[in-house]
């Protein structure tokens, strides 16, 4: 079994699909395979199946990318089927399914995932347009290999093609074949560039996103975002992806339920609690591409070929740690007690999403940690609240948070570095997690002596510079998580798998090692 985590945030998911490709394309060599060496290298299976694979792309929604998909065979829903856009991106019959809205107080001033139990809270539809788009982030333009070189830390794609040569560019990304490194050297915006020193990689201003056809006088309804400006591979801005923020977006009430809408969630406010927290995310969570108009073509040729679910988004409320953690072990990751680390994070770590006044929804403390076994700390009892009411509760307990135990809800870094070293000051200061004993899918494959392995782009690097090394590519690469994601593998945060240097060494590995493996008919993990 394997499995690959890719993560290209605001920019479409060229990596993973060029990954999807080598995976599904390459053809094995009749000379190199024969029953007997099938025979002697795989295990006995139950089914024709010897081979899981599973890639894993992230950041963005089904309406997102399938917004305008229309099936090969059968149905299917989304914001077409719905009739909120047209084919061709334009608000359809339907567009207020989709309406935003924005709240004047919120009385009493405590966290909410239900409008309806505020007092008076002035709910009342965007009027006549969405809060602008937003850069988020997203890249101006792209850097140089001067400016990567004096600063790679600050340094991310795109990388300018005239300064980067093909070989530089594939020493940075070994997993991209030579004719597809030109993706990861397109897709800046040419928005304005807020570093001054023309010396230093170049980072994105906190402005609207103007390159959208009508940024500031779009429908209150979703809206397209590719367009005259906007080409298939741009980045575009980011969005909230964190606990409590998307409970609040969510608005939930269980009177609201239909049976198109089990939940009884609106989803109503995800402008206003991005505007809130002053994240430069304006509306783009608002965005989605078309695929009528050409967007997404790789995954319209695998949904038109295969089997893709449009009623399933992601497992937990949350961002990137949260998602990876539940894939890897079908749980949530608590703080425990390891060596002579503390006993529970730092105050100062611990989420405190009640609002900051009756007219200002940002957090008092937007942090990594809750107590959601204490209905008395802030946010849990609303949720708790509102679970208690949802009737298809397997066990029909609204939680299994354990007393006394903080979980982590937002983006928090494994305690174990790429190379098994422990991140001391980190765990200290509670932006680590310490070593977990949470069992992984790994732990139950190595019960059943079956071999598995986790491949994340730029690992090696991320190792060599966790063991010392200030070559550029391998800080660019292995600073903060941005480019070898750390909080993507769950089995970083393993004690059983980062403990062990034999499990860290076979299990973790380069994402190129995968590719290698299979171009090379190789035996692959089972």
């Amino acid at each position: 079994m394997a499995l690959t985590s890719i993560e290209r945030k605001r920019k479409p998911s060229a990596v993973m699909a060029l990954f999807l490709v080598a995976l599904m394309s390459i053809p094995a060599p009749a000379s190199t395979l024969s029953k007997d060496s099938d025979e002697a290298d795989h295990q006995k299976t139950a089914s024709p199946i010897k081979h899981v694979i599973l890639i894993i792309g992230e950041n963005r929604t089904f309406d997102n990318i399938f917004a305008t998909y229309v099936p090969r065979h059968g149905t299917v829903s989304n914001l077409l089927s719905k009739g909120i856009i047209h084919s061709d991106g334009s608000p359809g019959p339907n567009a207020d399914l989709a309406a935003q809205f924005q709240l004047q107080t919120i009385n009493p001033p405590t966290f909410f995932v239900d409008t309806k139990q505020l007092i008076s809270p002035g709910k009342t539809a965007y009027a006549p347009f969405l809060p602008t788009p937003e850069a988020g982030n997203a890249p101006p333009l792209a850097v140089t290999r001067s400016q990567f070189l004096k600063d790679p830390v600050d340094a991310a794609p795109p990388f300018d093609a005239k300064t980067f040569s093909t070989s530089q560019l594939h020493t940075i990304s070994p997993a991209l074949e030579i004719e597809d490194l030109p993706l990861i050297t397109t897709g800046f915006t040419g928005l304005k560039n807020c570093t001054t020193d023309p010396t230093l990689p170049p980072s994105a201003c906190a402005e609207p996103d103007t390159r959208i056809g009508n940024f500031n006088k779009l429908p209150n309804t979703s809206f397209q975002i590719t367009g005259a400006k906007v080409p298939y591979d741009s980045y575009t801005g980011d969005m909230v992806h964190r606990f409590f923020h998307m409970w609040e977006q969510s608005d939930c009430n269980i009177g609201d339920a239909t049976t198109a809408n089990p939940s009884g969630c609106k989803n109503d406010l995800l402008p206003f609690v991005g505007v809130a927290r002053g994240d430069d995310s304006g509306s783009n969570s608002m965005g989605f591409y078309n695929m009528q108009g050409g967007d997404a073509p790789l995954f319209k040729r695998l949904a038109d070929e295969y089997t893709i679910s449009d009623n399933y988004h992601q497992p937990v409320m949350g961002g990137t740690a949260v998602q990876h953690i539940m894939l890897g072990t079908a749980d949530a990751l608590p703080w425990e007690q390891f060596g002579n680390f503390p006993a529970q994070p730092p105050a100062a770590q611990v989420a405190n999403p009640n609002p900051k006044s009756t007219t200002n929804a940002a957090f008092i403390r937007d942090a990594r940690w809750t107590e959601c076994g204490d209905q008395t700390q802030p946010g849990i009892k609303p949720i708790v609240d509102y679970l208690k009411t949802v009737p298809w509760r397997p066990d029909l307990t609204p939680t299994n948070c354990a007393p006394n135990t903080f979980y982590m809800i937002n983006n928090t870094r494994p305690g174990f570095l790429s190379n098994g070293q422990l991140n001391t000051a980190a765990i200290n200061a509670g932006t680590a997690v310490p070593p977990s004993s949470l069992r992984t899918i790994g732990d139950a494959l190595n019960e059943k002596n079956i071999s598995w392995a986790f491949y994340g782009g730029g690992f090696n690097a991320a190792a060599r510079l966790d063991n010392g090394s200030t070559d550029p590519v391998d800080v660019l690469i292995g600073t903060g998580g941005d480019w070898y994601c750390d909080i993507c593998n769950p089995f970083q945060y393993a004690a059983s798998i980062m403990g062990n240097p034999a499990q860290r060494i076979s299990r973790t590995q380069q994402t190129s090692s995968a590719i290698w493996t299979v171009a090379n008919c190789r035996q692959f993990p089972i």
